[in-house]
C-alpha cells in the first residue's frame, strides 16, 4: 500500500495561541487534502510568500493581521448543533487511535465496543493563527495525513500492524493489549514542528467516553448528544470501509468532568467497521483519526 503522505514544505513557528472563544458561524464543508499540493501543510502566511516566487521559510505575521477565530467544520449537508451560549473553545486536537468492534457471529452486524485513541494539540494550527495556522486544505487534511503517514500511537498485540507502510490486516490484527497506551510522546510529522502531546480517549468501564487531557489538565466524561454523517467524499480509511460520524457529546452527568462541557469528533477518516461477514466472529479494531473539538466554560 502506498501511504497518502502530503509532500511538506516548511517548519511552523513553535510557539502557540491562546484559542480564541467560538465565534458560531461555520466555514464551507473541508475538502480533502490535495495530494499534489506542495503547500498543503505549510503556514498560510508561507504558501503566500512562496507563490509570490519568494522564500518559503515561515515567518510570523504581523501584528496587525486579523485574530484567527475557530468555527466548527461543516459536512456541506446535515450539521451537528453548535455549542451553546456560555462555553468557550478550550482545544482542537487530533486523535489517532483505532475504533473497536465486536461480531457475534458471521451474520450478525458488528457492534461498536468503544475506541482508543491519542490526542495532539492542533490549535494553533486553525488557519490563520498568526505565524502557525495552516492553509485551509493542510489544516483539513490533517485527519488524512495522520492516518497515513503515521504509526498507530497505541500498544499493539501486533506491533506490526501499526505501521501505515504495512498493507491492509484483517480488523483483529489491530487488537491492543491491555496495557493500550504507551508513554506520552508528541507527533512528529516530516516538516512541521513536533505537535504536542494533549492527552487520551478511551472507553471507561462503564463504557462511557473519556477524554484525559492530562497535559492541560482537563477531562471529559461524555454521553452522545448528537451525531451526523460524515460527507460522502470524507476518507475511507486504511480498510476502506468508510469514515465514521460526526459526533457531539455533552457531559455524561457522572460528575467527573473538569472543565469541559461539550466535545465535537469531526473531519474523521476510517473507523467504519468491516462486516461481519468479511471480519468474523469476535473482536475486531479498525484504524481511525478525527479532529476532537473541545468547549467549556470561560473560567
Amino acid at each position: 500500500m502506498v501511504p497518502k503522505t502530503l509532500l511538506l514544505v516548511a517548519s511552523l513557528m513553535g510557539a502557540a495561541l491562546a484559542a480564541p472563544p467560538f465565534a458560531g458561524a461555520r466555514p464551507s464543508k473541508p475538502c480533502k487534502p490535495s495530494q499534489s499540493s506542495s503547500s498543503a501543510l505549510a503556514p498560510a502566511s508561507t504558501s503566500a510568500a512562496t507563490s509570490a516566487g519568494t522564500s518559503a521559510v515561515a515567518t510570523p505575521t504581523t501584528v496587525a493581521d486579523p485574530v484567527a477565530t475557530p468555527t466548527l467544520p461543516s459536512t456541506g449537508a446535515t450539521d451537528l448543533p453548535n455549542p451553546p451560549e456560555g462555553v468557550v473553545l478550550k482545544h482542537i486536537a487530533v486523535g489517532h487511535g483505532l475504533q473497536n468492534y465486536t461480531c457475534a457471529n458471521t451474520s450478525s452486524t458488528a457492534a461498536a465496543t468503544g475506541a482508543l485513541a491519542v490526542l495532539y494539540d492542533i490549535t494553533s494550527l486553525y488557519p490563520g493563527t498568526a505565524g502557525t495556522g495552516l492553509t485551509e486544505e493542510g489544516f483539513a487534511g490533517l485527519s488524512s495525513t495522520v492516518l497515513f503517514s503515521q504509526t498507530i500511537p497505541l500498544n499493539l498485540a501486533d506491533p506490526s500492524a501499526a505501521d501505515p507502510a504495512t498493507p491492509a490486516l484483517p480488523e483483529a490484527s489491530y487488537g491492543a493489549t491491555a496495557d493500550p497506551f504507551p508513554a506520552p510522546a508528541d507527533l512528529v510529522i516530516s516538516g512541521m514542528d513536533p505537535i504536542a502531546f494533549l492527552g487520551r480517549h478511551y472507553f471507561d468501564a462503564a463504557g462511557t467516553p473519556t477524554f484525559d487531557l492530562s497535559a492541560s489538565g482537563l477531562f471529559f466524561s461524555g454521553a452522545k448528544a448528537g451525531g451526523v454523517k460524515a460527507p460522502a467524499d470524507a476518507d475511507k480509511g486504511i480498510l476502506s470501509t468508510g469514515a465514521v460520524d460526526w459526533l457531539q457529546l455533552g457531559d455524561s452527568g457522572k460528575g467527573l468532568s473538569s472543565g469541559v462541557s461539550y466535545v465535537y469528533r469531526v473531519v474523521t477518516a476510517g473507523g467504519v467497521a468491516q462486516t461481519c461477514d468479511v471480519s468474523g466472529a469476535g473482536a475486531g479494531s479498525v484504524p481511525y483519526t478525527a479532529q476532537y473539538w473541545f468547549f467549556g466554560p470561560s473560567e
